[in-house]
C-alpha cells in the first residue's frame, strides 16, 4: 500500500511536507516553525474533544431542552461531526503533524472510527486516487456518468464507503450505549444517529458535489475543481473552507485552516 501511494504522490507532483507551504513554487509567509508545527495537533484534538464532550453531554441530558436550543445542539454536533471527518481528511495529507506521520495516521484513524466506524486507511487510498484522477470514471468520488442527480450521486457516495463493518459496528455502539450505559434511545437517535447522517450530506454538497460538479461552461483547471469564494467564517460554517477546494487540489499539503490564507495570498498576486 505504501509503494502504492508513493507512486500516486509521485505522479500527482506532490512532494513530502517540510513544514512549510509553498505556493507556485515559492515559500510564503506561511512558514511553520517552533510551536506552529503543533497548530494542526492542537486543532484536531480541539475538534475530538469538543465533539465527544457535546456528545455525552447530549446523550445524557439533551433531551430536557427546550425544541429550539435541541435543534440547534444538532446542527453544533452535525458540525463537529463534519469536524471529525475533515480530522481525517487532513490525516490523509499528512497535515495534523506531518514531522510524526504514525501520530499523525492514528489520530486520522481514530477520527473516523469516532465518525462511524469507517476504514480509514481505505478512505486514505481512495482519497489520493481521487486527487490523481478528480472527476473522472477512476475518481471513486465522482458519479457514474450516467446518474449524475445529486441524489444518485450521494448514494453512490455512500455505498462505495458502507460495508458490514460499519454496520456491526454501529449496531454494537448503540446497544452498548443502550443497554449497558443506560442512554435513552431517544438521545441517541437525535444526537448521535442524526448529526452523522446530516454530516454526511453535509460532506457531500460542499465536499464533492459543488466542488465537482460540472459547471456548464466546461470545467477550467486540471483539478477539475470548483471553488466557492465566501467569507471566511461563512466559508468555514459551511464546511472547515472545503469551499475553496481548486486551492485545496493545488496545495493538498496546506491543512483546512491555512486555505483561507492561501485564498488571500492569490488574490493579492
Amino acid at each position: 500500500m505504501l509503494d502504492r501511494e508513493r507512486r500516486i504522490h509521485a505522479e500527482s507532483g506532490l512532494t513530502q511536507l517540510d513544514h512549510h507551504w509553498h505556493l507556485s513554487g515559492q515559500a510564503t509567509s506561511l512558514t511553520l516553525t517552533g510551536s506552529q508545527k503543533y497548530q494542526g495537533l492542537a486543532i484536531a484534538g480541539g475538534i475530538i474533544g469538543l465533539w465527544l464532550i457535546s456528545l455525552v453531554s447530549l446523550l445524557t441530558s439533551g433531551q430536557s431542552l427546550p425544541i429550539v436550543w435541541m435543534a440547534l445542539a444538532i446542527l453544533s454536533q452535525t458540525f463537529l461531526y463534519t469536524g471529525l471527518f475533515i480530522t481525517a481528511h487532513d490525516a490523509m495529507h499528512e497535515c495534523v503533524i506531518p514531522q510524526h506521520p504514525r501520530v499523525n495516521h492514528t489520530i486520522g484513524f481514530l477520527a473516523l472510527l469516532l465518525y462511524g466506524f469507517l476504514p480509514y486507511y481505505k478512505l486514505r487510498t481512495a482519497h489520493w486516487q481521487h486527487h490523481q484522477y478528480p472527476a473522472s470514471d477512476r475518481d471513486p468520488d465522482y458519479h457514474n456518468g450516467k446518474h449524475t442527480h445529486g441524489l444518485f450521486w450521494y448514494v453512490r457516495f455512500m455505498v462505495r464507503y458502507w460495508g458490514w463493518w460499519q454496520c456491526i459496528g454501529i449496531t454494537a455502539a448503540y446497544h452498548f450505549m443502550h443497554r449497558v450505559l443506560a442512554v435513552s434511545e431517544l438521545n441517541l437517535v437525535v444526537f448521535w444517529a442524526i448529526p452523522a447522517l446530516l454530516s454526511s450530506l453535509q460532506l457531500f454538497y460542499f465536499g464533492t458535489f459543488l466542488a465537482h460538479r460540472e459547471p456548464a461552461t466546461g470545467y477550467q483547471n486540471a483539478a477539475r475543481a470548483n471553488s466557492i469564494y465566501r467569507p471566511v467564517l461563512w466559508s468555514f460554517l459551511t464546511c472547515y473552507h472545503f469551499g475553496y477546494h481548486n486551492e485545496h487540489h493545488e496545495h493538498p499539503h496546506v491543512p483546512w485552516w491555512g486555505l483561507p490564507a492561501i485564498v488571500q495570498i492569490q488574490s493579492t498576486q
